[in-house]
């Protein structure tokens, strides 16, 4: 973390921009405490607030990308020989792809909450060929409520920004799962409704 407060000190919302995309494509960073200290920054006067969330999520939007485009045009290969080498382990990979079978889209959408999600569903887009309006539909808007719920908490906590990733290790993919499972029971309700209707 010291490395991340020194980059966004020397290069401000640059700095933020850089760590994004190198996280979401899968460098070592801890993207979710780099947001929340973003935010911490902005209660601390040092930062704005909607810079600091155009900034994050323009480098999640463009990292996020990056990935999709990785996937489509390297495939599985790339991932299974580099995959590790990012983080990404062989286990994770295969966790991913079992739950991106089933829940594609809302994983493109909620997986950012998930630590070692984020980093495979976009290469799973990519690799699977979603068409690119439905990768960005679900994405785009994952990686900006994902930014914001950081930053705004954050700017919240203050001086106790360094709680969340207690937080984050241990209950973000109990949330997760929580959102896709009532989604699911929501969208099977809209759908039964619908056809009683017709």
């Amino acid at each position: 973390m010291q490395h991340l407060s020194g980059l966004i000190e020397h290069y401000g919302y640059f700095g933020i921009f850089i760590a994004l995309v190198g996280g979401i494509v899968g460098l070592p960073i801890p993207d979710e405490l780099l947001l929340t200290y973003v935010g911490y920054n902005v209660f601390q006067g040092r930062m704005t607030f909607f810079p600091s969330l155009l900034c994050s999520f323009s480098g999640a939007f463009c990292g996020i990308t990056l990935s999709y485009l990785l996937g489509i045009k390297l495939g599985m290969p790339f991932l299974k020989r580099f995959g590790p080498k990012l983080h990404m382990t062989e286990v994770r990979i295969a966790r991913t792809k079992r739950l991106f079978s089933k829940f594609g889209p809302f994983l493109l959408l909620f997986g950012y909450f998930i630590p070692g999600v984020r980093h495979i569903v976009a290469y799973l887009s990519g690799i699977n060929g979603y068409h690119y309006k439905k990768f960005a539909l679900f994405a785009y808007l994952g990686a900006f409520v994902w930014c914001l719920t950081f930053i705004t908490l954050g700017r919240g906590l203050g001086e106790h920004w360094m709680l969340v990733s207690t937080y984050i290790s241990k209950y973000s993919i109990y949330l997760v799962l929580l959102f896709i499972v009532g989604f699911f029971f929501y969208y099977t309700y809209w759908r039964k409704t619908r056809v009683w209707e017709k």
